[in-house]
């Protein structure tokens, strides 16, 4: 029996590690010549993915971080479509898009808030560009259930797409009421029959654990109705509550969020209960069938996290296009303006709406291999890090080493690996954090992150 108690003095502000360095790092010291000649200079051999921001929603969802804009005008959608056309148009001059393209994602907002015509309109515009899109790409689109329909999917299944994420949160109608996301099962049950019926290969669906209202008992009610309607894949994020950053948040009365210790109750029980219906855990977070291509990369070393959580195309650069998008080449980050004025200004003025971005010293590319090895696989094969960038681990690390003794209970270290036990995966961030040169010279009390747990 784990004593959850014990894990309480773990919960501390830290990083996510969907990139390395994270985005607080991020600044205009890579200024936007650096960012062009990176894009011109790139290397052909690498395929491309490519993520698509459609930042709008009707409304608010509460616990929501993603950076959105609410309207119900159609004039500001259609408006947006106009200015990803000048973006594709400036982008296409810097960058050789006649190279394979392995992956796209439709993220947001609320993509599907666009009606059929107009999501026509923008992969017709993507795809203009973008000509080598390879038979067996990856293409997916983050779906709000309340906002599908069947021209929708049509257009989407005639484009490709393949996988569809579906975000449910939570079925629970008093958690719902609280984070302003009504959202009856049958809806989200509706919206997997007709994704099934078009023939979508796969059928994501995104769990929040940690909202208002939620207990261990309540959250197991959530995941029996989840497996009802048989996911492919099912991610379980832990909500992320930081009201500086996100106002929505403030609405909560905190004494409602659950305790560290029953979110390490709903993080353990979720991950039995799932494995015990035929699903394998994959990182902290993502949960799949084991007939996943997501087991395939964990073998083979190709399993990546970025900004949209695990992924099979860890050898391709990915393309940020859109208001807020990021982008992460081998040795860059580059993110676009997340003011829509700013966006569009950039644009206007021919120049791609570059913001601010990272380029990435040796140090950083060997710290990021073994931050993205221990959150993907849980283990980090010591001689292979060894091998490739020419140090000595135990020395170069010596110091985060000695922070790791700390969590000697969750880990284990041999001169071959390093791997995590079961019990340390719920904390797999906190082992993480130990290697992260940045966050180091930060004190713990002006970490502006989200707790671990």
């Amino acid at each position: 029996m784990i004593d959850f108690s014990a894990y309480v003095k773990y919960s501390r502000p830290g990083p996510r590690y969907t990139s390395y360095p994270t985005a607080p790092e991020f600044s205009d010291k890579f200024s936007y010549e650096d960012y062009v000649n990176e894009l011109k200079n790139r290397d052909k051999s690498r395929p491309l993915s490519l993520y698509l921001h459609l930042p709008f929603c009707r409304s608010a969802c509460y616990f929501c971080g993603c950076n959105v804009i609410y309207t119900s005008k159609d004039d500001r959608k259609e408006r947006y479509i106009g200015y990803l056309e000048k973006e594709l148009e400036i982008l296409s001059t810097h960058l050789d898009t006649s190279v394979p393209v392995l992956q796209m994602h439709f993220g947001g907002g609320t993509p599907t808030f666009y009606d059929a015509t107009q999501l026509d309109r923008i992969i017709r515009l993507i795809k203009a560009k973008f000509q080598n899109f390879l038979p067996n790409a990856e293409v997916s689109c983050e779906i709000d259930p309340r906002f599908l329909n069947e021209a929708q999917l049509d257009v989407l299944v005639s484009h490709g797409f393949n996988r569809v994420s579906y975000g449910v949160q939570d079925f629970d109608e008093k958690v719902q009421k609280e984070i302003h996301r009504i959202q009856p099962y049958e809806i989200t049950q509706n919206a997997v029959n007709l994704a099934r019926k078009k023939g979508i290969n796969s059928v994501n669906m995104d769990l929040i654990y940690g909202l208002p209202y939620q207990s261990l008992d309540s959250f197991k009610h959530t995941l029996e109705l989840a497996l009802t309607l048989d996911p492919d894949r099912l991610a379980i994020f832990n909500y992320a509550h930081v009201p500086w950053i996100k106002k929505s948040m403030r609405k909560f009365d905190e004494t409602t969020l659950p305790s560290p210790q029953v979110k390490l109750e709903i993080l353990k029980y979720t991950a039995e209960f799932l494995t015990k219906n035929g699903y394998k855990m994959i990182g902290m977070d993502h949960f799949a069938k084991p007939n996943d291509e997501l087991f395939a990369a964990l073998a083979n070393g190709t399993l990546h996290r970025n900004f949209q959580g695990y992924t099979t195309k860890g050898g391709a650069d990915l393309i940020g296009i859109g208001v807020t998008s990021i982008g992460e080449c081998k040795r860059h980050y580059a993110q676009n303006f997340k003011d829509m004025d700013q966006y569009e200004a950039a644009l206007d003025s021919g120049i791609l709406p570059y913001a601010k971005g990272i380029y990435l010293s040796d140090e950083d590319l060997l710290r990021k291999t073994v931050i993205m090895s221990l959150m993907s696989n849980f283990t980090l094969d010591i001689k292979a890090v060894e091998a490739e960038f020419g140090v000595k681990f135990f020395e170069h690390f010596k110091g985060e080493l000695k922070q790791l003794e700390e969590l000697k209970d969750f880990v284990k270290i041999t001169p071959e690996k390093i791997s995590v036990n079961e019990t340390g995966t719920l904390i797999i961030r906190n082992i993480a954090m130990c290697f992260d040169e940045y966050l180091q010279k930060i004190p713990e009390n002006l970490r502006r992150y989200s707790k671990t747990i």
